[in-house]
């Protein structure tokens, strides 16, 4: 007689277990504790088995029952249904453990030492707000072009189109590795070439125009901040490197007998050591504050604990404070600045200048600059430039800035 669900409901424990049974094999075993399991009996190659098919109430009879036509129909088939109910556990159990979040986590970790800070910020800041939320417990090897594109969708609908081709990049580096890990048999990001709406290239603002950078010099050397911002701003246009290298600048770094700035190669952006020579007003800007910080670690050290360098923040604002916006001028704009007015004024050669600005271009061999490469003419071409702003912050305190053709012959 098939088992009815008020039956199976006011079934109550036992000092022994026992069985009540329904049709086709299935019975419910209720326990001593009172819990009542749905089991199937069935036979394959000739031996007894049970298959579980769940937990009642949580398992309706109804729904059990479904469990075992199913069990039945593999059996039918020639299918153990014990075997395939593991097969099948394992299946997903591997699908969650090559989900997409998983090994965009295992690629960002590998990545992670090789990065500066703030590109780490970006990098997890776009797959955890953009990327995860929607494909990170998706199996990576069954994500399609199309679920991609509508996870970019998203954030290209907020007008933000730097991020969304960015989140697309960062997308494809994960599927790249999951390919070299044996997880992932494809990159769907290379199908959605032209899919996107075109980002809108913006460089970052810089004045090159020797008229007004005579008058930028002069704003700076008036410029009323703490002595620490204020040598940051005043460097600057003197060594042209990145924001975040001049920030975390260390005293060890400084190699005073040869004068130059010895930077390690995890603190470059190509991943390569470099050096920067300094001119005498470098060296002498340098000097000066050293005895303020020169105890510290770090030549910038952040007003609110000297274990940390300066804020990104402290030049930029330096500059929005003399009047400068972010339309006018930021802090990344004196590279900018350095590399045409030496190019186009000065006219030295671009490989000295390329080199200088540590990019990642090659010889005429096709070798990558080390950083002794021109190092003797980088030398003489800093402080030639170093002299070249001292005239032009002259000329422009007097009023009478002159920009003609300072053009030095190339070697």
């Amino acid at each position: 007689m098939p088992l009815t669900d008020t039956k199976a409901k006011q079934a109550k424990a036992e000092a022994k277990s026992y069985r009540l049974s329904d049709e086709r094999g299935m019975y419910l075993e209720v326990s001593t504790s009172g819990s009542k399991y749905w089991r199937l009996k069935y036979r394959y190659s000739g031996k007894e088995k049970r298959l579980a098919l769940g937990v009642y109430p949580e398992v309706s009879l109804k729904k059990a029952r479904d469990l075992r036509d199913a069990a039945r129909s593999l059996l039918k088939d020639g299918i153990d249904p014990s075997a395939h109910k593991r097969a099948t556990k394992e299946a997903k159990s591997n699908q969650a453990a090559n989900s997409f979040q998983i090994v965009a986590s295992e690629w960002y970790a590998k990545e992670k030492p090789h990065w500066s800070e703030s590109h780490t910020k970006r990098v997890l800041r776009i797959l955890e707000k953009d990327l995860f939320p929607y494909l990170g417990k998706r199996p990576i090897i069954e994500i399609t072009a199309p679920e991609l594109l509508a996870v970019l969708r998203r954030i290209e609908s907020r007008g933000a189109l730097e991020t969304t081709h960015k989140a697309k990049q960062l997308a494809g580096q994960v599927f790249r590795y999951g390919i070299a890990t044996g997880r992932a048999e494809r990159d769907p990001s290379g199908d959605l070439k032209g899919a996107l709406a075109k980002q809108v290239t913006k460089h970052l603002a810089s004045i090159t125009d020797p008229k007004q950078v005579g008058k930028l010099l002069v704003a700076m050397d008036t410029y009323h901040g703490t002595p620490t911002v204020k040598t940051a701003l005043a460097l600057s246009p003197l060594l042209l490197c990145r924001p975040g290298e001049l920030r975390h600048m260390e005293w060890t770094e400084i190699n005073w007998d040869d004068k130059q700035w010895e930077l390690s190669a995890e603190k470059m952006k190509m991943k390569q050591p470099h050096i920067i020579p300094l001119s005498k007003q470098a060296l002498a800007l340098l000097q000066n504050l050293q005895l303020l910080t020169g105890q510290g670690k770090y030549v910038f050290p952040n007003p609110r604990g000297a274990s940390r360098p300066l804020s990104e923040n402290g030049v930029r604002v330096a500059i929005r404070t003399m009047g400068y916006d972010n339309e006018a001028m930021t802090p990344h704009g004196f590279r900018a600045m350095g590399r045409t007015i030496l190019d186009e004024v000065l006219g030295y050669r671009i490989e000295w200048i390329e080199c200088q600005l540590a990019h990642a271009v090659k010889d005429a061999n096709g070798r990558a600059y080390n950083r002794t490469t021109y190092l003797k003419q980088r030398r003489g071409m800093l402080q030639k430039w170093a002299d070249y702003l001292d005239g032009l912050r002259a000329e422009a305190a007097n009023g009478n800035v002159i920009s003609g053709n300072f053009k030095k012959k190339s070697h």
